[in-house]
Formats: structure tokens, sequence, C-alpha cells
């Protein structure tokens, strides 16, 4: 087995979940009321809206887990597998769930597709970050560009009709993609946003709440990837700007994981995050598929 690779992937998931604890602690406050509260996060301490147990993690982390372990079912059309793996998630009542995701699952009598498209047409809207939080695994489990890209549209149609989502999780997994080849985060993000509707935060701050619309969210993220100059950093921007922070900190973990590697994560992150067993056994049947 190739252990740097192993690494990056393992890396990946653990900057999810990492991202998802430390940010579920200050999700849908403000700036200064997070400034008053802790001053400046730095610690998984739990807490917050949810009352997370320390190390405890949302739906960000336990979605993407269903991803990866729809995508071990059944490598080549994992859709239905996804959809199993989903369901059985929401049937345990989670703390935390979407909106959008919530109604789909309401929707759903057999066709994911035909589900979120119910949804979007009884809100007007479905442009939410809920599946971008979710959608790392595809980079982690395939090799080719084209597969990602078809996999990784293919599960943002499951809950999420806006075409804006499933370009989000395009253009997040060909980042990471390009990440697990172990080429430069920064001069990968330049490249990749060129033509896009996340290019201007290339030359400035985004000008946008960070709120749970996919395309706020990812301007975020984006931004922090390209400001951060470790791990750390990338977490702790994430959660203290409030707003969707574990979300975002979830999806700039991820690619943070990768490119910085498991071994690059402080242990004081790492090894508390509750579902630390079951992060270990998937990075490692990922990097099987993928070497298969």
């Amino acid at each position: 087995m190739d252990n740097n690779l192993l690494g990056r992937i393992r890396g990946g998931l653990y900057g999810v979940a990492i991202g998802d604890a430390l940010g579920g602690t200050t999700e849908f406050m403000s700036v200064p009321e997070i400034k008053a509260r802790y001053g400046y996060l730095i610690e998984i301490v739990g807490g917050g809206v949810w009352r997370l147990e320390p190390g405890e993690v949302t739906d960000d982390t336990m979605m993407t887990l269903c991803v990866a372990e729809g995508i071990l079912d059944n490598p080549k059309e994992p859709v239905d597998a996804i959809g199993v793996h989903f369901m059985n998630w929401y049937q345990s009542r989670p703390k935390d769930i979407g909106n959008t995701i919530r109604h789909t699952f309401e929707n759903y009598e057999g066709n994911w597709f035909e589900a979120a498209y119910l949804t979007d047409l009884d809100w007007g809207q479905s442009g939410g970050n809920g599946s971008l939080m979710r959608c790392l695994p595809v980079a982690l489990a395939y090799r080719e560009m084209e597969e990602i890209a078809r996999i990784s549209h293919m599960q943002s149609k499951m809950t999420h009709y806006d075409e804006r989502c499933s370009e989000a999780c395009i253009l997040y997994n060909r980042i990471a993609f390009r990440l697990l080849q172990g080429e430069d985060m920064k001069e990968v993000i330049q490249q990749e946003l060129v033509g896009t509707e996340y290019e201007s935060i290339l030359s400035s701050e985004p000008n946008c709440e960070p709120s749970g619309f996919v395309v706020h969210t990812f301007r975020w993220v984006l931004y922090i990837l390209l400001e951060a100059s470790d791990f750390s950093e990338v977490v702790q921007r994430a959660a203290n700007l409030g707003g969707d922070s574990d979300t975002i900190g979830a999806i700039a973990g991820g690619l943070a994981g990768i490119y910085y590697g498991y071994e690059q994560i402080p242990a004081r992150y790492a090894d508390v995050i509750l579902v630390r067993e079951r992060l270990e056994e998937i990075a490692v049947r990922l990097l099987a598929v993928r070497m298969g």
C-alpha cells in the first residue's frame, strides 16, 4: 500500500471531521458573539447550538461517511447504496440535518433524483451546501477525473437539484484529486478558479456572509485555503467565522487534510474525534478501492 496516499486519504477524512467538530461550537453565532464567549476558538470543546460532546461531529461528517460507505458497497454505481446509508442515518434521528436534505428524504419514494426535483419545486430553490459538505469520498475513491465528475454530480443531485451544487462538488473534487497527486494547494486553487463564479476571491475577501448557500460557503472555503498557512489555521479560521461554520470547516478541512496529510494534523484534534475508528477503517477501504 502507498502509505503517503493513505496519509492523504486519512487526512482528508479527519479534516472533514475536525473542521465539523470545531466549527460545530460556533455554528449560527456572529463574530462578535464568538469573540465575547471564546475569544478566538482554537480547541474542540463541544457545546454550541447542538450541545455537542467534545469531538462529536454533525451531519457534515456523518453524511460524508454515508457517501464513502455507499461507494465501498458498490463502486461502479453507488447512488442506491449511498441512499441506503442516508436513510439508515436519517432513521437514527440525528441532532443536525439540513432543511433541503430533510425535505428530500421525506419526498423519497424510490427515486432520489425525483425526490430532489420535488424538493426544489416545493421550495423554489435547493442551492444549499449539503451536497458539497459530503462529496469528498468521491475524489478519494476514484482515479479518473471523468468518473469523479460523474459521481460527484450524481451524489449531489440525489438531494440538491440546483446545478450550482453539482458544479461546486465537481470543482471541489477536481481540486481534491490534484492535491492527492501532491500538487501545491494555492497553485491548484488559483488555476481551477479561473473562469468560474469563484474567481473574484483570488483578489479579494468574499463579499458575502458565511451562509449555507453553496456559493457563499464555497467562496469562504476557498478564501481560507488560500490565506491559511497550515491545517490548524484553516479549521480555526472557519470556526471563528460563525454562520455555517461547521460546514465551512468540514469542507475546508477536507482539502487541507489531504494537502497537509494526516501526519501534520495536530494530535489534540485527531485524537478527540469520537468517530475516529470509522474514519480509520474507511480510509483503508477507500485506498483499496482506489488501488484496485
